[in-house]
């Protein structure tokens, strides 16, 4: 036999230390180009916000929201019938997209057999319809909604009008939160015997809120902004009072912004860029709704 000896190395020798990461300088670039895009969007956001604050500033007072539009007299003008118009506009809004969009969900990644081929027309509409600008809704709203059927230039039309708008966002954003919850939970569920509707309702959907609730705030984020749809359906820009229903005449802040930005007195300027201030602190209350959801939810998952 063949005698196998180890040689083991001195007792004074150094262990031997091992290779620290290789520098790559394509990784390196790479990383540099990212932080740089960052910088530039953080740079462009906070110019714009800056440059709103400082027009905004000679007309952030209570004026601004005690007050209707004046096109005769801006110093005392206020921006109230544009406010609560947008309010009514966007809790009807989400009143009509955020229930059937989830159940549309619901309904596509519980229950759909995606072998049907009803099934996969009805993937197919929802995706392509995600990415139909935004003036095609508002005239299928101005010819179905406002003529054929009568409803008119209301707070009605445009909220119907919006909510086929962000519809497709909130039934993919709810799908992608749905597909996230494990299957293990379901399969628990079931196991235990719960239904499949139990498993739904008090096991994937408490689970599924958090990523439902910041795709619900986006769409709506998007449907707060939109200007065009709303011309085409009769928002005007003086309206000297609130809605008063869901039959009333009524305009938003976009419109109302719109509307101040084609003056030509300074004034009006100062009106419009306070006015995309209020608009923001909107979408802030909104983005911290959806934030305050997300984290409460979180916890108990």
């Amino acid at each position: 036999m063949t005698d196998i000896r180890v040689t083991e190395p001195p007792a004074h020798a150094e262990p031997r230390k091992l290779a620290g990461p290789r520098f790559r300088p394509g990784e390196a670039a790479f990383r540099a180009l990212l932080l740089c895009c960052l910088g530039v969007g953080i740079i462009f956001l906070g110019v714009l916000l800056t440059y709103v604050l400082v027009e905004a500033w000679p007309r952030l007072d209570s004026r601004l929201w005690n007050n209707f539009p004046s096109i005769r007299r801006p110093e005392r003008a206020g921006a109230q019938s544009a406010i609560f118009g947008t309010i009514w506009v966007v809790a009807f809004t989400a009143l009509f997209c955020l229930p059937t969009g989830v159940m549309a969900a619901i309904y596509l990644e519980e229950y759909a057999d995606p072998n049907r081929w009803y099934n996969r027309l009805i993937e197919l509409n929802i995706q392509n319809l995600a990415a139909v600008p935004s003036i095609i809704y508002g005239i299928l709203g101005l010819g179905l909604l406002a003529r054929q059927l009568a409803l008119g230039t209301t707070v009605l039309t445009a909220a119907l009008t919006l909510s086929l708008l962000v519809l497709p966002v909130v039934i993919i954003a709810s799908r992608e939160a749905i597909r996230a919850v494990p299957q293990s939970i379901r399969q628990a569920s079931l196991a235990l015997g719960a239904t499949q509707w139990q498993t739904i309702r008090r096991q994937v959907l408490p689970a599924a809120i958090p990523g439902i609730a910041t795709g619900s705030i986006l769409a709506l984020s998007r449907a707060i902004g939109e200007a065009a749809p709303l011309l085409l359906l009769g928002a005007v820009t003086y309206v000297a009072f609130n809605p008063e229903g869901l039959e009333s005449a009524y305009t938003v802040l976009p419109i109302q912004i719109f509307g101040w930005i084609s003056q030509s007195r300074e004034e009006f300027h100062h009106l419009a860029a306070a006015a995309i201030v209020i608009l923001l602190a909107i979408l802030l209350v909104m983005n911290a709704a959806a934030i305050w959801l997300r984290n409460r939810f979180s916890k108990r998952w």
